[in-house]
């Protein structure tokens, strides 16, 4: 009886266990990208380009390889700002106004390209950080001469500021994972100015 007993708690704690260790990698994953450290980073307030919000960027004490100087691009009355540090760092910021669910939209987007495998490395309500990688046919036959892989890694999101959607992603193109670090950090803090930091 008690060797049942027994038996039963073990099988018990090691599902439990092992459902623990999986919660466990998912947070580490997330805090990868999520922290609330933001050593290297600085304020920007956007408010003179007609956009109600602040972000954090990295500062000059950050190794992004490149100059931190801000640069935003946006015209009056224009629905779209570019983010620019250097020659890698983009944040693209679009108003949706009132329409919802652009991750979920941009998730549906990502499953219908059937050339690329999309691997999740954050896979949030309202944000997502994931690698794009082209799929080639005949990989295993190709020359080592041949092409180079086509990796790259992305984030995007949806923040809701003062009633208005806003969509957040890095460039088209992709970024490497590093500096997609950075943008997903500076994304994640995208928040209305009367917050407080």
């Amino acid at each position: 009886m008690y060797l049942k007993h027994f038996l039963l708690f073990l099988l018990f704690s090691l599902v439990v266990l092992a459902s623990c260790h999986i919660t466990t990698d998912e947070k580490s994953q997330v805090s990868t990208y999520f922290d609330n450290d933001y050593y290297e980073y600085k304020g920007i307030h956007l408010q003179k380009y007609d956009l109600p919000a602040i972000i954090m960027v990295p500062d000059e004490t950050a190794d992004i390889g490149s100059s931190t100087e801000v640069q935003i691009n946006h015209s009056e009355n224009d629905f779209r700002w570019d983010l620019l540090i250097g020659e890698k760092f983009l944040i693209h910021i679009e108003d949706f106004g009132n329409n919802k669910n652009l991750v979920s939209e941009k998730k549906k987007e990502l499953k219908n390209k059937n050339w690329f495998e999309i691997k999740y490395l954050v896979n949030e309500k309202n944000i997502i950080v994931y690698q794009k990688k082209l799929k080639v046919k005949g990989v295993n036959n190709a020359s080592s001469k041949v092409g180079v892989e086509h990796v790259s890694f992305h984030v995007y999101a949806e923040k809701l500021i003062d009633g208005i959607n806003y969509e957040l992603r890095n460039s088209d193109d992709g970024n490497s994972q590093e500096m997609v670090r950075w943008i997903a950090k500076s994304i994640k803090s995208f928040k209305p100015l009367k917050t407080k930091q």
